[in-house]
């Protein structure tokens, strides 16, 4: 099997660059997070509205309905975004997430029409964000990147867990704190290298299958194991308050555990570029998978210290956020050529979301059946078993996950190039880096301004490439 490869340097290249690429990519990105984030709370609220009506299944089925879209949104956006921009991609799925917000705050059914604009993001925004990152500051990718993406998915959750608190406070009626929770999500989301002729599929999966292995193998393990403990931990504190706990009170240590999210994206942001992605995405699964096992034996006591719990269950959800959590989204973004990089992180990140799919649909029936009606106890050995899994997680990255900390994106641009050439394919109009060319630029401009967009003003930067051995 042909694998990827240090190449020789290139020529001196220019880079256009938007002023605000990076900004976009974060408040995108916040706003779909948000809508994920939000459900925790959610569930408490429906709970409290329906009573033993709304069922685990119910629950499962509202987190789904996001989901299934999610990844039809980003298989389709990954592919789009390569064949028409990266632009022109996010300006399709802000459309679809404020369509989605506004029709899912009066019907929740509505969530899968936003799931497909949330998961379309996911690869326009990324693959944008690694490019413009890569072209801004050599040797800081991977902490920009991180910046750009992961940290600001998971401000969703302080975000999300504020909202319905500051409601509740307010005293408004549950059925006022979904809808308006559901709403706010449209207020955040009020790009460019591409291979536009046929795709090359099968030597795209000759070359690059144990990457893509590597990247959606441990996406599908980190989504199975962190979105259903940040979906149900709204649940799962309201179960260790007890039956003479509030909602209130649920929301407020809520926003205590969802703070530890950042500090775990953070500290990941600074490892990649220290450390190396491999080393960082093990890392952060191994810890997890230690502490997590820890708490599940001891998880009985530990809800009797409810104060502690929520510490120890911060730190187990940031230290994922602190491994795979920033690494599987700077790793799909960053180690496969431009002109199909959208295609290949969404591949990567729809097979993730089809963990989180696994995941929330067993969650809470593997709570009520391991614990044979002690709710404690199910949870105890769900956090056991998911704590494994995250033990699985660190062998299986380490074994798969490339590192490419200190190469340029338009080193395996031009191995590609050369792959497909040998191959008897004609990558001739590819042009060889990790830009586009001005007419390239010019011509997605021109389509923005068909569909109502605008080009953004133009940066203009000259770097010089480093020599590759």
């Amino acid at each position: 099997m042909s694998q990827p490869k240090d190449n020789k340097a290139v020529a001196p290249k220019v880079v256009h660059i938007s002023e605000d690429e990076i900004e976009r990519e974060r408040f995108a990105l916040l706003s779909d997070g948000y809508q994920v984030g939000v459900l925790s709370l959610i569930n408490v609220c429906f709970a409290k509205i329906y009573g033993n009506a709304y069922t685990s299944d119910m629950s499962a089925r509202l987190a789904n309905a996001l989901f299934i879209g999610i990844v039809l949104g980003q298989i389709g956006f990954g592919f789009f975004c390569d064949r028409v921009g990266r632009k022109v991609g996010l300006l399709f799925t802000t459309f679809l997430v404020i369509i989605g917000v506004a029709l899912c705050a009066g019907a929740y059914v509505y969530r899968g029409i936003l799931g497909v604009g949330v998961g379309g993001e996911y690869p326009c925004s990324s693959t944008n964000a690694s490019e413009s990152a890569d072209s801004v500051i050599q040797g800081r990718r991977g902490m920009l990147v991180s910046l750009a993406t992961n940290t600001m998915i998971d401000l969703r959750f302080v975000v999300a867990a504020i909202v319905p608190l500051i409601l509740a406070a307010a005293g408004c009626s549950y059925d006022v704190i979904w809808r308006v929770s559901f709403g706010l999500g449209v207020l955040p989301p009020l790009s460019k290298n591409n291979l536009r002729r046929n795709v090359p599929y099968l030597l795209i999966i000759r070359r690059y299958w144990k990457y893509l292995l590597g990247t959606a193998g441990s996406w599908f393990i980190y989504d199975f194991i962190a979105y259903p403990f940040g979906i149900f931990s709204g649940t799962i504190l309201d179960a260790a308050i007890g039956t003479n706990g509030t909602f209130v009170q649920t929301a407020e240590w809520m926003c205590l555990l969802n703070a530890f999210y950042m500090p775990g994206c953070i500290a990941g942001a600074i490892s990649a570029d220290k450390i190396g992605r491999r080393k960082t995405i093990t890392l952060g699964f191994f810890l997890q998978g230690v502490l997590g096992i820890l708490m599940g034996i001891f998880y009985r006591d530990l809800t009797g210290i409810f104060p502690l719990f929520v510490v120890l269950y911060g730190v187990f959800l940031g230290l994922g956020e602190y491994g795979p959590g920033d690494m599987v989204i700077l790793t799909s973004a960053e180690i496969y050529p431009t002109a199909v990089r959208g295609t290949a992180y969404g591949w990567s990140a729809a097979i993730g979301k089809l963990g989180v799919i696994c995941g929330t649909s067993a969650f809470k029936a593997a709570i009520a059946s391991l614990g044979n009606g002690d709710v404690i106890l199910g949870q105890s050995r769900v956090f056991i078993l998911g704590s494994g899994l995250s033990l699985f997680g660190a062998i299986f990255a380490w074994l798969l996950i490339p590192d490419y900390t200190k190469q340029d994106l338009s080193c395996e641009d031009e191995a590609f190039k050369r792959y497909l050439e040998d191959n008897g394919y004609d990558a001739s109009y590819l042009g060889g880096s990790s830009t586009t060319t001005s007419q390239e630029s010019l011509q997605e401009e021109d389509m923005l301004a068909v569909i109502g967009g605008s080009g953004s003003e133009k940066l203009e930067v000259e770097s010089q490439v480093d020599s590759r051995a």
